[in-house]
């Protein structure tokens, strides 16, 4: 198997090191490449340890993790509880992978992120991606062109861990730039469902909608609300989105096309509407509702069709999902991993509850929130 996947639940963490290390080596059948790691808190003051012991049996070219305050590995997402989850890659093809952590530093020309890897300059897009486990305490991860997530579990600055091969970090971030044939993709389920109709903003400033096709959004919401079922009305009420389209030269617009976003408030006076998201005249948005029925759907949909556009199956796959999902949102726990599961086969499966997750809509990275940002490996 090119990918493999191991959890323990083990309280002690040189026997969860070890039930990993060992279950997914086996099942590997080889040194690995790439090898991430995600434990919970319970087992953040002995990241060094971790980092020692992985490589030390692994050997792996590479070897990021972080902490997260729910684990996931496999088929299961465990949020109480101690927990180890590690996942392993190897590809038969040469693959050049070069580990890096960033630093937010002060410079003569104001703050910069320093310790980008040299070889991102001339990478190939086609040919190359970045894997990111970042600090939201200190890391601004907006405008980035990878996929992960924000590490979480620690309440304050300093308290989440990133490893980075036998090195510990709690600021920053530290992440891999892949280079070669490692034919992966990428889905962001943001967990939502539209609603009403497609409209342009015909009048706006920074994050504020002034006008949507001529009118207010006030009065289109309105005019929509009078359209909605009773459930969607719920809904509207308990917290409404809204989609932006990233891509305005499509033919047509559907799932996984918008970036959506909060509504902070709307003004009944001017009838204008805050959002979390500069705007601009021109673009095309639709509102959206979210609840575990939306958002159980969105995934399973943006599953199917990526496995009915790629010609070959995924083989192993990284889930960074919001840690307001779970049984936060689902009435029963490991949904995100079931639904992979369900949709993909059997895979190896690792990854975290995130602070924020990393991925790309319509060609362009963003920061989510309440997604679920997958990596798939061919």
């Amino acid at each position: 198997m090119p990918y493999a996947a191991a959890l323990s639940l083990a309280r002690e963490t040189q026997r969860a090191s070890d039930e990993v290390s060992n279950q997914a080596l086996q099942e590997l059948g080889g040194t690995p490449d790439l090898a991430f790691v995600f434990f919970s808190p319970h087992h953040g003051e002995e990241t060094e340890a971790i980092a020692a012991t992985l490589q030390e049996r692994l050997s792996a070219r590479c070897l990021l993790g972080c902490t997260g305050e729910a684990i996931v590995g496999n088929d299961q997402e465990i949020e109480k509880g101690p927990a180890l989850s590690l996942w392993l890659g190897r590809w038969q093809e040469p693959v050049e992978l070069e580990p890096f952590h960033l630093a937010l530093e002060e410079t003569p020309d104001g703050f910069s992120l320093l310790g980008w890897p040299d070889a991102l300059t001339n990478a190939d897009p086609a040919q190359a991606a970045v894997l990111l486990l970042g600090d939201p305490f200190s890391f601004p991860a907006d405008g980035f062109r990878v996929m992960g997530g924000m590490a979480s579990g620690g309440r304050g600055p300093g308290e989440n861990q990133l490893l980075l091969g036998g090195r510990r970090f709690t600021e920053g971030a530290v992440g891999v730039l892949l280079q070669g044939p490692i034919r992966l993709r990428s889905i962001v389920s943001q967990g939502c469902r539209p609603i009403g109709q497609h409209l342009v903003i015909t009048k706006a400033h920074g994050n504020i909608i002034e006008a949507l096709g001529g009118q207010s959004p006030f009065d289109r919401l309105q005019q929509l609300w009078q359209e909605l079922s009773p459930r969607d009305q719920q809904l509207f009420q308990r917290g409404l989105h809204i989609g932006r389209v990233i891509n305005e030269y499509q033919e047509a617009f559907q799932r996984g096309d918008f970036l959506v976003r909060n509504v902070l408030g709307l003004d009944q006076e001017s009838g204008a509407l805050a959002i979390t998201e500069p705007v601009r005249v021109g673009q095309t948005v639709q509102f959206h509702v979210r609840d575990a029925d939306s958002a159980d759907e969105d995934l399973h949909a943006l599953l199917q069709m990526d496995l009915q556009g790629h010609p070959q199956r995924p083989s192993g796959a990284l889930l960074f999902t919001c840690n307001g999902r779970g049984t936060r949102l689902f009435s029963q726990p490991h949904h995100d991993t079931r639904a992979l599961r369900q949709e993909v086969g059997p895979i190896p499966t690792a990854g975290f509850f995130a602070q924020g997750e990393l991925g790309p809509v319509g060609g362009q990275n963003f920061v989510h929130g309440f997604t679920a940002s997958v990596v798939l490996f061919e």
